[in-house]
């Protein structure tokens, strides 16, 4: 493989500077000197100490919180690498905000996916590098290439050593069933599904389970985490049917509100999620693991510079 390692730049932002110094380290080179920092007024001042001429330019920056100065910075730094006559320039985005602003479901609604995916084509990205959209239909919303990667071998490989052949995977909607069978496939284990349904209107949620899972242990899959109540709700009707422990993952914590207290005092045994969103001092608690999706990114940077498939890290 004839790669140009000394063609790339890593930049970021100040979103998840972690996770691009862990991709860095991956990659065995070092990060590109930049410096985001703010006017007086709020306005950010982007600096790129070193040049990107003709370079292979990867701005890593996840769109977390806070979102729109997130958002904002990525902008910036793709519009200054484009100004500076970058090679290529590909938006790095572990965590894609405003993903769950997908489609209208109700008059005079924003579609704020596609804005955004509008924003980072304008501002001059040629590529987008992402994980686990919360609606896979965002790929559709570019005009540029989008690798969308997933960090389902990434969680499944941290219960390879808890699961037992009594352990079952649920995915806690029946939109998630896709993701669920993606991760017991590669640990060979049954699925089974939470149901959620209103008898009546004004009626609450009532939840049945579709599949065994009494006497068992259980995986609860989802893609994103934020306030847990649906989570930790699941975790409790799993329970009541009869599950043993309740062990729950995801690719994005982002854990605002009253999510961590919810977790501690929730029937889960531990909860896991990956650094595509960066764990504050807060958050850190017994019951929450991180693993790093950086050297999946590190490989998919290698193959996207080299010009060769990122296909295999799809499956």
């Amino acid at each position: 493989m004839n790669l140009c390692l000394g063609g790339i730049k890593i930049i970021t932002g100040n979103a998840n500077r972690g996770l691009a110094k862990h991709i860095a380290k991956e990659l065995k080179i070092d990060m590109a000197q930049c410096e985001v920092s703010h006017f007086s007024d709020g306005e950010i001042s982007v600096n790129i100490g070193e040049t990107v001429r003709g370079m292979d330019v990867y701005i890593i920056q996840s769109t977390c919180t806070p979102v729109n100065d997130n958002l904002m910075e990525t902008l910036i730094l793709i519009d200054a690498c484009k100004r500076a006559s970058a090679g290529r320039i590909n938006a790095v985005i572990p965590y894609y905000g405003y993903a769950r602003q997908d489609r209208k479901t109700k008059s005079r609604e924003p579609i704020t996916a596609k804005l955004v995916a509008d924003l980072l084509t304008t501002a001059g990205a040629d590529r987008v590098v992402t994980m686990d959209l919360h609606a896979g239909q965002i790929q559709g919303y570019f005009d540029i290439p989008v690798d969308h990667l997933t960090a389902v071998p990434i969680l499944a490989e941290y219960f390879k050593d808890v699961v037992g052949p009594d352990t079952v995977v649920v995915s806690p909607d029946l939109g998630g069933v896709t993701r669920a069978r993606a991760f017991a496939n590669i640990l060979d284990l049954p699925i089974a599904i939470i149901e959620k349904r209103r008898p009546k209107a004004n009626i609450a949620e009532v939840m049945n389970v579709i599949g065994d899972i009494e006497g068992k242990n259980v995986i609860l899959v989802d893609d994103i985490i934020d306030t847990a109540g649906t989570i930790v709700k699941a975790a409790s009707v799993l329970k009541k049917f009869g599950a043993k422990k309740v062990y729950g993952c995801a690719t994005h914590g982002v854990l605002s509100g009253p999510a961590v207290d919810r977790i501690c005092d929730s029937e889960l045994e531990k909860f896991i999620i990956t650094d595509t969103i960066p764990l504050h001092e807060n958050c850190r608690v017994d019951k929450i693991d991180v693993v790093s999706v950086a050297p999946m990114f590190a490989e998919a940077i290698t193959r996207i510079n080299g010009n060769q498939s990122v296909s295999i890290l799809f499956n």
